[in-house]
């Protein structure tokens, strides 16, 4: 079988998105833990943010008439494959320490594999990003890895 991988799509690999910057305060770390019915009292004042609440501090943010018709913005990270039909693959986390209130954050994201595989009905393809999460000064903070599935 021929490689549907090209490569274009396979020097993609290694390539990041520019850094996103972010300072998480104690009124956003309460209003999320709020939001999402936490009932740990460090959530609850702000003391210390909910393991999750960085997917909402670091969510992409756009127009909504540039959203995609499944209401996600587009990645321009990513590089256009040659399967259309896309799902999650799954998340990894690993969590080094809780975000506080006045962290100041950067997030980077990179492509850190793009792989083919057969599977019962077809081609697959497996792109693999990885987002580390530091405070301004380098201290990491967490790393999380998503697998998304092309077919």
């Amino acid at each position: 079988m021929e490689s549907l991988l090209t490569s274009e799509i396979l020097a993609c690999v290694g390539r990041s998105a520019p850094p996103r910057r972010e300072v998480a305060t104690r009124r956003d770390i309460r209003h999320y833990a709020m939001a999402t019915r936490q009932s740990d009292p460090r959530y609850l004042s702000g003391e210390e943010a909910p393991p999750l609440y960085y997917t909402a501090l670091f969510w992409p943010e756009g127009p909504l008439d540039t959203l995609r018709p499944d209401g996600l913005t587009t990645d321009m990270l990513l590089p256009s494959l040659p399967l259309q039909r896309v799902m999650a693959g799954g998340v990894r986390v690993r969590f080094e320490r809780p975000i506080r209130p006045g962290d100041e954050l950067v997030a980077t994201r990179t492509i850190v594999d793009i792989r083919e595989k057969e599977g019962k009905t077809g081609p697959l393809i497996f792109l693999e990003t990885e987002t580390r999460i530091e405070t301004e000064t380098g201290e990491l903070v967490l790393i999380e890895v998503t697998t998304t599935i092309a077919r």
